[in-house]
């Protein structure tokens, strides 16, 4: 029986066929590399394959990586229009055989996109993705918190106000020194914050192609992945962090669709992308864009200077990727400047 680098396959096996129906025959565990969040695991055994994910051993920024959440919000959404994979058992810290929380979900059979140009796809094709990548987020965005018993899952009040706080702080507590673009971009949200509108939704939090699962045509999403950042607030905070992901560069690794031909590859613009949204929601195109977008900017770079916090330590779930990450934020932070121009 093999382990992971840092699993026991000796200590998890008796918990797993304890925990999870039917289990049986752990023979295999295999780190999945793909995101920086939270250490995820194939495990094969005579009974299946199944998917583990676990918080990062090491000391951790207060409220950062609550697999406890992911797993309750996906337990939630089980028979909903969102798609996601079946929660199968988890494991608390006190009474982890890990010695941290995890979860073991299903294991889903399907296709994740690396590149939003999708160049393994036809222009038609590539087109069915974005379609398929709206649809669920306005599913998701329409759905009654209160009605899946996660009418607790958010504070209440203004979800921007609250959120640029927050990751304010988690920045101020991660970056070694003081960086004066965001430091401007943070006085810049703080001066222009917009009134609590009173939508509250639930929200993924990384909203992105790469968060999701697709069947072999890209037609469907067969399952949307890692909610760790999941909570009660404003549905724009998604839509804008989804297009602010297309703003970056393409070249570099950054995952952009930055100086790419849209329409000739078959993708909807930003403008289109809004329109489509708003049509399935049944509200009006979002204004003060260049507002949300901003804050978009602002979290991600927040969040990256976590990651790069946990690379210094020693506890990256992919630490070579979290050091290219701090050149990005540079880079995250002048594009915000240039978002805020536009505004």
């Amino acid at each position: 029986m093999s382990g992971g680098a840092d699993i026991s396959a000796e200590a998890l096996g008796p918990w797993l066929a304890a925990n999870v129906a039917g289990f049986g025959g752990l023979h295999r565990i295999e780190p999945i590399v793909a995101g920086q969040s939270n250490p995820t695991y194939l495990l094969e055994a005579e009974s299946g394959r199944y998917v583990l994910r676990a918080k990062p051993p090491g000391r951790l920024l207060p409220s950062a990586h609550m697999v406890e959440r992911e797993f309750r919000v996906m337990q939630a959404l089980a028979g909903t229009p969102v798609p996601v994979p079946r929660m199968l058992a988890l494991a608390e810290e006190g009474e982890s055989p890990l010695g941290r929380a995890f979860f073991v979900m299903e294991h889903l059979e399907g296709r994740v996109f690396w590149d939003p140009a999708l160049p393994e796809l036809s222009p038609a094709a590539r087109g069915r993705v974005y379609d398929a990548m709206n649809r669920v987020l306005a599913d998701l965005h329409g759905l009654d918190p209160a009605a899946l018993g996660l009418g607790d899952f958010g504070k209440p009040g203004n979800y921007f106000a609250r959120q640029t706080a927050r990751w304010a702080g988690q920045y101020q507590a991660s970056a070694p020194r003081p960086r004066a673009q965001m430091e401007r971009l943070i006085a810049w949200l703080e001066a222009n914050m917009v009134e609590d509108d009173g939508l509250s939704a639930l929200v993924h939090g990384d909203y992105r192609l790469d968060n999701m699962m697709f069947s072999e045509d890209g037609s469907e999403v067969l399952g949307l992945l890692d909610w760790e950042l999941s909570t009660l607030g404003h549905p724009l905070a998604d839509l804008a962090y989804q297009c602010m992901q297309w703003r970056l560069p393409h070249e570099g690794g950054m995952r952009g669709l930055g100086g790419l031909d849209r329409a000739a590859l078959g993708l909807p613009d930003e403008a289109a992308y809004l329109a489509a949204y708003a049509a399935r929601r049944g509200i009006e195109v979002p204004r003060n864009w260049p507002f949300y977008l901003a804050f978009a900017f602002f979290r991600l770079a927040a969040i990256l200077e976590g990651v790069v916090a946990r690379a210094r330590a020693g506890n990256a779930a992919n630490p070579a990727r979290a050091r290219a990450y701090e050149a990005a934020i540079p880079v995250l932070l002048e594009l915000a400047s240039e978002v805020i121009g536009e505004g």
